[in-house]
């Protein structure tokens, strides 16, 4: 079974859905199986846990850049 993981910020449970119900239809139309055998999870990272370039999401939000 197919397995897509996606990581990213937080969203609210209809984006959710959207996400898994469309990531799944191209994924079983690629693979040519039934949708039942794909397997979506999602995981929420809040922007304090998360770092690009060496510099925490949330610090760059706040302009707290040390650059």
């Amino acid at each position: 079974m197919p397995v897509i993981q996606v990581d990213g910020p937080q969203i609210s449970v209809d984006k959710k859905r959207e996400l898994a119900r469309r990531l799944t239809e191209v994924a079983a139309e690629v693979y040519e199986m039934g949708k039942e055998h794909i397997i979506v999870l999602i995981r929420e990272n809040p922007p304090e846990n998360v770092a690009v370039g060496g510099e925490l999401i949330v610090d760059r939000r706040k302009g707290t850049s040390t650059k």
